[in-house]
């Protein structure tokens, strides 16, 4: 028996097992209500309703309706309660074969701290719903998949300030997988890269072919961040199957929102943020939002900045309560350098010659730059259309512009110290248009209920590349100089690629008997690939058909418990060509997943545990001597990952991951590498997070964080001989609030831990990249 059918009846045996028959129930009669805020009258989601002293109950869907079918006559207490708001007791009587209706109205609890009223936070670090996972905003714990939510309170408790870190304490993704790097993001989902295709903005993906452009959103900017791991074509088309990571963009509040925000810290860094927002007029109709930060700074790396200027405006129009849309624009400037890879002897291995400092830089200051330039602009719009139907529309252009030069080493000469050097140029521009219509409706059959979403997404980018590559003086890493002429590198690739892809697909939600949800999805793409390399004098053209699809079951429990399991596709198709210039073929992925949610009634956390098998097909890795992608045939992952969030009424947030994954090639061109781990590939990760606030007394509003990190070791080399070590940190965070001032103190890699992060084969060179390094963090917030 092969291990992927073990897999699969290994699933449908746990769902079995965890979920048992669905209850027997009486046929008398009905209740069906809704509940929303009382202050504003809107529906609340993620609302647990049910029926005192019965097994009877059930979250309420996104619009805030419930339902209770076949419930026995008598006399009942309803109890509805969120997170936050005051819980809600109504007394209805039901009658045979008649309908009760109601509406249930929640207000918001708050507290007196030293004489400061403080209206309780409803989620905190916990996200009671989530949009990635389904399109529909579907509760958690009715998606067949493992999910996290980056909540805005966790990107502000550590100190966020690259995607890269938010995805630190995040299960199953490696965010810094070269260590530190501050040109683009490099992702991994479940031992699997996605840097060309697992990045998306408010559920749009953000392309970055064959790694010419190379994106870095700013966090400040993002509400929260979704994290569905696993493949997921069968909602937003091509993508990797591993997983994604979508960053929501901060949107129009209907109340005042204003703060300011200073940021001194480590390496000469100079941070200033601000975020406005609120509504234009007295009825809210119009609303609007500015976010911006300019930062100043140096990084570990001597001679390498960390410069960033960026500014999101947004406006919203809301007409009616069935209609909004929203403007969205967002612009960003960064003034970087590459990251140094330094020889391994002298960091990992001993040199005679001595050891290399983390902040040694062996390039050209005159010649090395990053420089990127970006901007974007679109709207999101929403159409309620009686009960039933919500139309949505997204769109977005986008460009972005990059500049890339370095000079690297290649291999150290016999005397241990001398490093020839190479010169690497690339200049590239992307400009992109994105386009997603939904339509949304809800219906009956039965005792089932029906979320159905229908949608169509295009997707057109056009990307130009130019790139030179040619030889640079060589430079002593003990003692660099630098100044010497470099000579103009020759043309090494002068591409246009050109892509138009247009996608169908469909969902259905089903609830059913108000204990199972079943998840049915299809998708249907076309993509048309145009390739022209101007320095070959040839053009590819690449049309591709694929079908993606996904099934989930997930069967909700009264104790809280919400086992599922899910099948799941993807489709990538690759962009660009190999080095003998052949059309890249499309991208697969498989996934196999079981696992289960816990929520305890009453509280605000979550916990989740996922087991997959998941296959990727043609998929591409970037070859370190030529930095061109080459396809090298079938991986396969196998693992688990578990997550805990919580947010304590009392002033305690926590945290806590843990992943192993098994990662292996199993068909490659190359027949000795078949049984190894791919490259930067951690085999395990575990990560725990606390914070605690007193909510009263003489010190009311003072906190303290801390977290702990894990990184198991990883290969640089297919035959797994080269290895990075394993590495654990500490990261902590001091707070204080008080009458709209927060003075925060946040300090990462708490013990100073110099660690090789990655290790990888350049030639007969072994190379290796630095992780990041202690670095202390001040602010002071003042909001009003």
């Amino acid at each position: 028996m092969s291990r992927r059918t073990w897999f699969a009846g290994l699933c449908i045996a746990l769902l079995l097992g965890l979920a048992g028959p669905p209850d027997a129930r009486a046929q008398t009669g009905r209740v069906e209500g809704r509940v929303v805020e009382a202050e504003t009258g809107n529906p609340l989601r993620s609302v647990n309703v049910g029926l005192r002293g019965t097994s009877i109950g059930t979250a309420v869907q996104a619009d805030g309706s419930f339902v209770f079918d076949d419930v026995p006559v008598g006399t009942y207490t309803v109890e509805a309660s969120l997170v936050g708001y005051e819980t809600a007791e109504r007394e209805i009587e039901v009658r045979t074969s008649e309908t009760t209706t109601l509406t249930i109205r929640l207000s918001q609890k708050s507290v007196e701290l030293s004489g400061i009223t403080v209206t309780d936070r409803r989620g905190g670090y916990v996200a009671e719903e989530v949009a990635s996972g389904n399109k529909i905003g579907a509760p958690l714990a009715e998606t067949p998949q493992s999910v996290s939510v980056i909540t805005r309170d966790q990107l502000a408790a550590k100190g966020v300030d690259r995607l890269s870190e938010a995805l630190r304490y995040t299960p199953g993704v490696q965010g810094e997988t070269f260590g530190f790097e501050p040109r683009t993001t490099f992702l991994r989902f479940r031992g699997f890269d996605a840097t060309t295709g697992g990045l998306y903005r408010n559920g749009v993906q953000l392309r970055n072919p064959s790694f010419n452009e190379g994106y870095n959103p700013e966090p400040y900017g993002a509400e929260r961040i979704e994290v569905p791991r696993g493949p997921s074509s069968v909602l937003y088309g091509a993508g990797s199957p591993g997983g994604l990571v979508n960053v929501v963009s901060k949107r129009p509040t209907q109340e005042p929102f204003n703060e300011v925000v200073f940021e001194p810290g480590s390496n000469n860094r100079l941070q200033g943020k601000v975020d406005l927002s609120g509504p234009i007029d007295d009825d809210g109709t119009f609303s609007y939002r500015l976010t911006g930060l300019v930062r100043e700074a140096d990084t570990q790396v001597d001679r390498v900045p960390n410069d960033r200027y960026f500014v999101a405006p947004a406006f919203s129009w809301r007409p009616s309560d069935a209609t909004t849309l929203t403007l969205l624009g967002r612009y960003q400037e960064d003034d970087t350098r590459a990251s140094q890879r330094l020889p391994v002897s002298g960091t990992l291995e001993s040199n005679p010659n001595g050891e290399l400092p983390v902040d040694r830089f062996l390039g050209e200051p005159e010649a090395d730059r990053f420089d990127r330039e970006q901007w974007s602009i679109g709207y999101l719009f929403t159409q309620k259309v009686g009960n039933a139907w919500t139309i949505e529309q997204k769109l977005r252009y986008y460009s972005i512009d990059v500049d890339d030069v370095s000079v690297f080493g290649t291999g150290l000469q016999d005397d241990m110290r001398t490093l020839g050097r190479s010169l690497f140029e690339s200049f590239a521009e992307l400009d992109g248009i994105a386009l997603d219509n939904q339509a949304q409706v809800n219906f009956a059959t039965g005792q089932a209920r029906h979320t159905f979403l229908l949608g169509v997404g295009v997707q057109s980018i056009d990307v130009g590349s130019e790139q030179n590559f040619g030889s640079a003086p060589p430079i002593d890493v003990f003692a660099p100089t630098f100044g010497k002429e470099i000579p103009d590198p020759p043309p090494f690739q002068d591409t246009d690629i050109d892509q138009r892809q247009i996608g169908v697909y469909a969902q259905d939600h089903v609830d059913l008997y108000n204990k199972w949800t079943l998840s049915l999805n299809g998708r249907v793409d076309w993509a048309r690939t145009e390739t022209d390399r101007a320095l070959a004098e040839t053009q590819t053209e690449q049309n591709d058909t694929e079908f993606s699809g996904r099934v989930g079951l997930v069967y909700e429990s009264d104790i809280g418990l919400a086992p599922y399991a899910s099948y799941s596709e993807s489709f990538l198709p690759s962009l660009g060509t190999d080095p003998d210039g052949e059309a890249f073929e499309p991208e697969r992925g498989e996934q196999w997943e079981v696992g289960a949610r816990y929520q305890p009634p009453g509280t605000n956390s979550f916990l989740t545990v996922a087991l997959f098998d998941l296959t990727r097909e043609n998929f591409l890795q970037t070859d370190s001597e030529t930095f061109q992608q080459i396809q090298t045939g079938e991986a396969n992952s196998q693992g688990i990952e578990v997550e805990g969030v919580a947010s304590f009424d009392f002033g305690l947030d926590v945290t806590a991951s843990y992943t192993r994954q098994d990662v292996e090639i199993t068909e490659s061109v190359n027949e000795a590498v078949e049984g190894d781990r791919p490259t930067q590939v951690r085999e395990q990760m575990g990560t725990g997070w606390a914070d605690y606030t007193l909510q009263d007394g003489p010190l009311a509003g003072l906190g303290l964080g801390g977290g702990v990190r894990y990184l198991g070791p990883s290969f640089g080399d297919t035959p797994n001989t080269l290895k990075a070590p394993g590495v654990t940190l500490f990261d902590a965070a001091v707070h204080y609030d008080w009458e709209g001032i927060r003075i925060q103190m946040n300090v990462d890699n708490v013990f100073d831990n110099e660690h090789v992060a990655s290790t990888f084969v350049n030639g007969p060179q072994d190379f290796a990249t630095f992780g990041a390094e202690r670095t202390v963090t001040a602010s002071i917030r003042y909001r009003w």
